[in-house]
């Protein structure tokens, strides 16, 4: 028998908030509770959970609940670098795009039912196939549970997922969700994902920051979250546009190399410095990205660790984003992409051949090769373009910059098409200042600090400023220091781009608000 599914009385209250309150008055009352007590991790759960609750998943990726959930992380880390009650701003802006997706004609209403976790039969073990897609005769190398149930609910699933039987498939996963750790679950999403990673850089970025979002909400939460991830994964996958890559390269290459065979080092060292950062530029400097595929994969053949073939991979994004004029707001793909792959080579139980195939297919979406086009700006990576600029202290440097960002000059995103935006030259400034900056060796922490203020700013792209910030914040950490500059000054990029636009009304609203 249907049934609607509820939470406890506490968070069905603040779930129906979100839900429920007059799009028009949400923010205002979403800061009034933030003011009076209720904690910012609760409103963040209860946005969550709401847009996953009440919209449907969309044919595509926009709408619905894929972007809100995979903004949840940054959301989180970037309400707790501001201060005061500038922490809410994030908060503010994830609340209200989730009220707004419940209220909208294209995803909604929807009705999320119970569902019981059902276990596989014993005939389904070893019954992992992926026949049209060429990508794998089974799932090599996946953590091997001594409980055939659990074997025969892999098969189950996966058996579920190649037949476009959601249903079926969620209550597969909610079995395993309750029966194997949660990245060995995310695991057995992994093979579709990377393989369609081709058609849309979504089906990979979906399932990986959605397991992230329960690291900051919690892991209580995964048993609504992932579902509508297994409706994505069970459906056929659309191509956002045609272009060469096919994904039986990237099984060819992992052949090849006989990588299923051989012991592949999985921590870097700092004898593999020099090495990753002259990888990583090469990557970065390549006019066709899917070349950058057999680049790794020989470097891993030739001794690299799988650790240090993602800090180059990461170092590789960077350094394509700022060499590209692409303006498009929403072109967070090379640093979204390669955060998230990186994220998956720490889990101990994602299979080593998923991180490899992970690390290959980083410079094969769509979203990411619609930037190949427009590999100009060089200059911005490999020019001396520091040399004309006045010497400045800390201060005053970022004080130029965030003025260098918000002086950028208004482009109509919504008359030109978000994916044929060049960026203006004035953007090429704004670089140049993050460049003297990093040059300068001056502290990234206000440098940071301030760019997340401004990443609350854009209401128009569901969350890829926040999401690209975090992402490009995250990496900077994780690169070695030598080549960390790259990070910095694609931060001042995206933060310059995402102004052009100048969609900002909730932002605005809110600021007014916490003013009062």
């Amino acid at each position: 028998m249907f049934k609607p599914l509820t939470f406890d009385a506490a968070t069905e209250e603040r779930v129906r908030f979100i839900e429920e309150t007059d799009p028009g008055a949400l923010v205002e009352e979403t800061l009034a509770k933030l003011r009076t007590g209720t904690s910012i991790k609760d409103v963040l759960t209860a946005s969550t959970l709401a847009v996953v609750r009440s919209t449907d998943i969309p044919p595509q990726h926009h709408g619905g609940p894929l972007h809100p959930v995979c903004g949840v992380r940054a959301v989180s880390q970037v309400a707790q670098r501001l201060d005061g009650e500038d922490a809410y701003l994030p908060i503010l802006q994830h609340a209200a795009l989730a009220n707004n997706h419940c209220h909208s004609l294209q995803m909604g209403p929807y009705l999320m039912p119970e569902l019981e976790p059902l276990p596989g039969k014993p005939g389904d073990i070893g019954s992992f196939h992926i026949a049209d897609e060429a990508m794998t005769d089974g799932i090599d190398g996946q953590s091997q549970s001594n409980s055939q149930e659990v074997e025969a609910t892999k098969g189950a699933f996966f058996k579920s997922l190649r037949a476009m039987q959601a249903p079926a498939a969620e209550h597969y996963f909610l079995w395993l969700l309750d029966n194997v750790p949660g990245d060995e679950a995310l695991d057995q999403l992994l093979p579709l994902a990377i393989s369609r990673n081709g058609y849309d850089d979504h089906n990979f970025l979906y399932p990986v920051y959605t397991a992230r979002a329960l690291d900051e909400i919690g892991w209580e939460w995964s048993h609504v979250l992932f579902r509508p991830v297994v409706r994505f994964q069970a459906r056929r996958a659309p191509r956002l546009l045609r272009n060469d890559y096919d994904f039986e390269d990237i099984r060819e290459l992992i052949r090849d190399h006989k990588f299923l065979e051989r012991d592949i080092p999985q921590a870097t060292s700092p004898a593999e410095a020099d090495t990753i950062t002259e990888l990583g530029m090469a990557m970065g400097r390549n006019k066709k990205y899917l070349e950058n595929c057999a680049l790794i994969a020989q470097a891993i053949a030739d001794g690299l660790s799988i650790e240090g073939a993602g800090q180059a991979m990461s170092i590789g994004a960077a350094a394509a984003y700022i060499s590209t004029s692409y303006g498009n707001p929403m072109d967070a793909h090379l640093h979204t992409g390669a955060n998230n792959r990186r994220f998956l080579l720490r889990q101990p139980n994602v299979s080593v051949e998923h991180k490899l195939m992970g690390l290959m297919t980083a410079f094969t979406g769509p979203e990411v090769l619609l930037a190949e086009r427009l590999l100009n700006w060089e200059e911005n990576l490999d020019g001396d373009v520091t040399s004309g600029l006045p010497a400045r202290d800390q201060a005053r440097l970022l004080d130029d910059l965030v003025d260098s960002i918000e002086g950028q000059p208004w482009l109509d995103w919504r008359k030109i098409g978000v994916a044929a935006t060049v960026a203006p030259d004035e953007v090429k400034g704004t670089v140049a200042l993050a460049r003297q900056y990093a040059e300068c060796g001056y502290d990234a922490e206000p440098y940071f600090n301030r760019l997340a203020e401004i990443a609350c700013r854009d209401d128009f792209t569901e969350m890829h400023s926040l999401k690209h910030f975090q992402a490009i914040v995250d990496e900077y950490y994780a690169t070695p220091e030598s080549a960390r500059w790259v990070h910095l000054v694609a931060a001042a990029k995206s933060a310059a781009i995402i102004h052009l636009g100048k969609e900002h009304t909730i932002y605005e609203q809110a600021k007014s608000l916490i003013a009062a």
